[in-house]
This record gives C-alpha cells, structure tokens and sequence, in this order.
C-alpha cells in the first residue's frame, strides 16, 4: 500500500528496539508499510473543519451518580480480625512476600 507518510526502515528499527521487538528484515518492510498507511491516516485528522466541534472527553454525556456521604458505624478490631484466618497483635497475619526479613 501507498501513503503521502513515509516511514524509513531505520525508524522501524528504532521503534522495534524501544519496543524491545526483535524484527526480521521482511516484518521491518511489512511493519514500515503498515505504519506508513497509520501516519497517513492519522495526519488526515488535521485537515477536519473541527472550529464549531465542542471539546469533549467523551462521545455520550455521562453525568455522575453519587450517594450523599453517610457517616455510619463500621466493625470494631475484634469484629474485623474474627474472620480473618491469622491475627497477631491486633493486626491480621500474612506470609511473608519476596524473602522479605521481618
């Protein structure tokens, strides 16, 4: 495929190192064709009369649906800790991660 964008081999190379891809010569071609046709399109964005398009974050209009905040009581350390498998000292007990000296 053609495109007005042009993307050197060299440049796909780069990005694929970046990228930590490791490309055959034949996906450097194939890839650089590929993103020679995605720049292409993409730069076509700029030649959209966009003036009289309001700014949005997204397509629909979402409003928020939020509950009052209500103090309310919650469980007490014994409560909490009841139904914890493993407790020591008012905290619950977990294993020990990554070798992790206490």
């Amino acid at each position: 495929m053609t495109s007005s964008a042009s993307i050197t081999r060299a440049e796909v190379a780069h990005l694929a190192n970046l990228a930590r891809l490791a490309l055959t010569d034949d996906e450097l071609d194939h890839f650089g064709d590929q993103l020679a046709v995605i720049i292409g399109a993409v730069s076509r964005i700029g030649d959209l009369e966009t003036a009289d398009v309001p700014p949005t974050s997204h397509a629909l209009p979402l409003t928020n649906v939020v509950r009052e905040d209500v103090v309310r009581p919650g469980l007490t350390q014994e409560q909490a800790l009841a139904g914890a498998p493993a407790a020591e000292d008012g905290r619950f007990r977990v294993p020990r991660i990554l070798g992790e000296e206490a």
